[in-house]
């Protein structure tokens, strides 16, 4: 995944809260609050390589508000990661964790580090040595991190390790998204999938639709992508294309997913199949890039991959009518405008792929109590969550007559507002 942006992000961030505000009843002293990040680290972690050599990565995190609670949000190993891309994913985190009604507020960290070019010594090193670093900035009840891009379950489970060894005291609860064995959820591996499949089954109630004559289009057939094409499947929706970063297959009777699943799971590489146990047969497709995919003549398009994909040069080849944001910021401003004037659905990001956060505040509930849920929990609570959110920003878009987008945002901001006010503005102190 790069992560490589034009101009300033956190800018562009705070373009769609300026938009939002509008439409959200939120005291001016609160929203300029939300424009400046509440704490910022930079740090550098020198490492010993395998070879002898010593080498200094530079790593970031960043609280951007903690008034409704700890802040949350994942750290990323990339070598494009920079402080105003940091800045903008927490300050998402925080609208994020709002419209999800989870009592956190937003962080984010990163690694400038290519993690492929690194031993997996290496690796473990270079992770310690960066909770070394900040140990004293996170904490259960202070700042929470996660497994973002080119992370995963194992090194959450080294971070949670070394903060505890520094510390003196098994502490779970300061990392989400660890192994099981170590205090992980059940349910957490294709959450992030779920809880869009959840928001998908609600639209699919309003809109009366039968699953066998929708076709849906997946981009990026990674870990959400794969989960949410293998619900919907089994549901009986038509996913009729699927892509992964090397191009993309298209058939327009569908296809068998679970196969798809098993060949890219077992062989890296994405191949029209249909399996009978572990038997795979070729079926017929037809081979198309990752820009075709998203131009494709479907009822539903979902991004899953990677930003800034729907942009104002192609916006006005996108046909699907309802577009599923389960990657991070997958259409630009630009673009969004093009779309609600066409009368698109955008299901947008920060609600569409709260499923993780949500199932990551249910990790950290549990190891706090020491009492771990069932699978069948989590998923009936992540559904409760999921239905309710998307309901309320559904209606809260048809009272105000405005696009998804800036209803998340505008109840996001109601939420954290009505949080900042109740500590008291300049109003409350002029005796107003």
């Amino acid at each position: 995944m790069s992560n490589h942006y034009s101009g300033d992000i956190f800018d562009d961030a705070i373009g769609r809260l300026d938009r939002a505000r509008q439409f959200a009843d939120i005291d001016e002293e609160a929203v300029e609050r939300l424009k400046h990040p509440k704490q910022i680290l930079e740090v550098s972690i020198p490492v010993r390589l395998d070879g002898g050599a010593l080498r200094v990565f530079t790593g970031y995190r960043v609280r951007h508000d903690d008034t409704r609670g700890p802040t949350k949000g994942g750290i990323r190993y990339h070598p494009g990661v920079n402080l105003p891309e940091v800045k903008a994913l927490s300050f998402w985190m925080t609208f994020k964790c709002a419209v999800a009604g989870l009592p956190y507020g937003g962080g984010k960290g990163g690694i400038i580090v290519n993690p492929k070019e690194l031993s997996r010594l290496e690796l473990e090193r270079l992770t310690r040595g960066f909770i070394e670093q900040i140990a004293d900035f996170i904490g259960p009840e202070t700042d929470i991190p996660a497994p973002d891009v080119y992370t995963n379950a194992m090194i959450m489970g080294w971070m949670m390790d070394e903060y505890s060894k520094i510390h003196r005291r098994h502490t779970p609860a300061v990392i989400t998204g660890k192994p099981i064995a170590l205090g992980g959820s059940l349910g957490r591996d294709d959450a992030t999938g779920r809880g869009a499949y959840y928001c998908l089954k609600e639209l699919a109630k309003k809109r009366g639709w039968t699953p066998e004559k929708v076709r849906v289009a997946v981009q990026g057939f990674g870990n959400a992508g794969q989960h949410i094409s293998h619900l919907l499947h089994a549901d009986g929706y038509r996913v009729v294309a699927v892509s992964d970063s090397k191009g993309g297959i298209y058939r327009s009777d569908g296809f068998d997913i679970p196969s798809l699943m098993h060949i890219k799971n077992e062989s890296r590489r994405l191949q029209a199949v249909y399996c009978d146990n572990s038997v795979c047969a070729a079926v017929e497709a037809d081979e198309l890039t990752n820009e075709q995919l998203l131009e494709l003549d479907v009822d539903v398009l979902i991004p899953a991959a990677l930003e800034n994909q729907i942009t104002r040069d192609n916006v006005d080849r996108i046909r699907a009518p309802v577009i599923v944001e389960v990657a991070n910021g997958p259409t630009t401003s630009e673009a969004d405008e093009s779309l609600n004037a066409k009368g698109q659905l955008v299901i947008p990001d920060i609600l569409a792929n709260a499923g993780g956060v949500t199932v990551s505040y249910f990790e950290w509930v549990q190891n706090k109590a020491g009492y771990y849920w069932t699978l069948e929990d989590v998923h009936h609570r992540l559904h409760e969550i999921m239905a309710r959110e998307f309901n309320a920003v559904y209606d809260f878009m048809e009272q105000r007559h405005i696009d998804m987008r800036t209803a998340a945002y505008a109840l996001a901001l109601n939420r954290i507002g009505e949080a900042i006010a109740s500590q008291g503005t300049a109003r409350f102190f002029a005796g107003e």
